[in-house]
Order: C-alpha cells, then structure tokens, then sequence
C-alpha cells in the first residue's frame, strides 16, 4: 500500500473503533475490549483482502469470514456498517429488544454475516467445512476465520485444526487475536495455552505471527496467506494486539471485556478517538498536497 492508502485504512479502522463505542453504549452491554483489539485486522478483511461485494451480500463467489469469537459481534458490525452493509446509524440498536443486531452474530438477520456465532469453538469448526466445501465448488474461495486466545481453551477449535490440516486445506486463513486477556483474567495465568507457534506447527498449519494491530504487518501477513495457495497447507495468523486499543482507560483493562461505557465513559472514549480521527484527517491534507 502506499502512504496515502495506508492512512485511508487507519482512519477507516478509527471509524469501526468509534462505531463499536457507540453500539456498546447504545446498547448498555456489550463487548468493547476484543471488538476493538480486532478492528485492524477487520478493517483490512473488508476494506482490502476480501472478495465481497455489499450490494450482493449472498454472492455464492465472494469469500467467506466467520467471527469464531462471536462476542466481539459490536466490531463486525461496525465493519459491516463502515463497508456499506447496512446504515452506521443502525448500531446503538444493539442488543436491543427488536433490533437485528443482537448480541452474537445472526446469519438469518445482518447482511454481511456468513456464519452464525457465539458458543466459543463452533465458529471455527464452521469454517472448516466452508473451505473444504469451496475447496470442492470454487477453489478461488477463502474462507477467514477469527478466534479468541481464551477461545481456543475449547477442544472443538483443535478438533478443526485437525480437521483442516487433514484435508489439506490451504484456502482457510485462521487468525488468534492474542491479546492475553479473557473474561476471568490473564490467559497466561487461566488456561495457557503458549507455546501457540509451536503448537500450531505440530497441527500442520503455515503460522505467521505479526502485530495484530499493525496495518503493514498485516498487509505482509495476508501477502503470505495468498502465496500459501497450492500448498496443500492451512494458515494460521497469531495476531498479537491490545486489548481495548484505541481508548486509553479500555487498553489491557479485564474489566472491559464484556461492560458497555456509561455516559461519562462514552464521551471520553469518543473525545480520544475523535482527536486521533482529527490528527490523522490533517496529516491527510497534508499528504493531498
């Protein structure tokens, strides 16, 4: 990407870090810790790597992504929104009585959701079978998948490693967000579950680890996904990021996991997005010339 591209996407994932604040405040629940450690990487899924089209959500050619980590549903809608899917206006109505936009992802109701979600493992065991199925019907189909590190406690996500490394399946990227923290406190001190590269080798998998919330890391890190196509391997991405990024009291905070900011709360998360949005708009211009 150029400079100028670059910057486009980082003020695009700002966009999806203030759309998540306003569904979770919107909402009064919610889950704003992992939705927002996730927005790089979302940001580039749908604004760059994805073969998607907005006005043609059910395009039985487009690639396929599956949020395994259901509960960070406020970041894939935000996306969605930002991407056209459906009105941004539409988030606050999250979780709320009537709204399509419940807690955990819903095929039958969001446009831009291909997989049902929320009970953690079965996300990515969907995938799985997505991409052997576009292995069979259209083999220029990805199918991407995104896990949590507390998720993968879960023995059903390494019954779908098995799965995928058996088949041979090099069309599913999955992709670990590593921020090191679950509902009940620090992954490392609950369940560990590192060494993760190495674990993920022994299944088979081509393992890339990169900064999870770094743009050019990630560009590098799908660049290499793409290049895996023929090997007859799956591709696993350990994206390290923070917990909450984006919003200084929320950053490698458990206690953000799963609380939806109050009144006070939201204006001053919006405030310091706002001010980075801004710096990133003047550096814009500046670029522009």
């Amino acid at each position: 990407m150029t400079k100028q591209e670059m910057l486009q996407l980082k003020m695009t994932a700002t966009r999806v870090r203030m759309g998540i604040i306003e569904a979770t405040h919107g909402g009064k629940s919610g889950h704003p810790g992992g939705s927002l450690s996730a927005a790089d990487v979302l940001t580039y899924l749908y604004f760059k790597e994805m073969q998607i089209d907005p006005q043609n959500p059910q395009d039985p050619d487009r690639d396929r992504f599956v949020l395994s980590k259901g509960h960070a549903a406020p970041g894939l809608y935000s996306v969605l929104a930002e991407r056209g899917f459906f009105p941004v206006a539409d988030l606050p109505t999250l979780r709320r009585s009537g709204s399509y936009l419940q807690g955990h992802p819903d095929m039958n109701t969001v446009p831009g959701v291909d997989m049902s979600t929320g009970s953690l493992g079965q996300g990515v065991s969907a995938a799985a079978g997505m991409a052997l199925a576009a292995k069979m019907k259209n083999p220029d189909v990805n199918v991407y998948t995104l896990l949590g590190d507390g998720e993968i406690e879960e023995g059903e996500c390494w019954e779908a490693f098995m799965f995928a490394n058996h088949y041979k399946l090099d069309n599913p990227c999955i992709m670990i967000d590593v921020n090191g923290l679950q509902i009940d406190g620090p992954t490392a001190k609950v369940m560990n579950s590192e060494p993760l590269d190495q674990k993920m080798d022994a299944f088979g998998f081509n393992t890339i680890i990169c900064n999870g919330n770094s743009l050019a890391d990630l560009e590098q890190a799908f660049i290499l996904f793409d290049r895996s196509h023929g090997s007859g391997k799956p591709t696993c991405f350990l994206l390290h990021t923070t917990k909450g990024l984006g919003v200084s009291f929320m950053e490698n905070a458990v206690d953000w996991h799963g609380k939806a900011p109050n009144d006070a709360e939201y204006d001053k998360a919006m405030a310091e997005l706002r001010a980075s949005y801004e710096v990133m708009e003047k550096e814009a211009e500046r670029i522009n010339g």
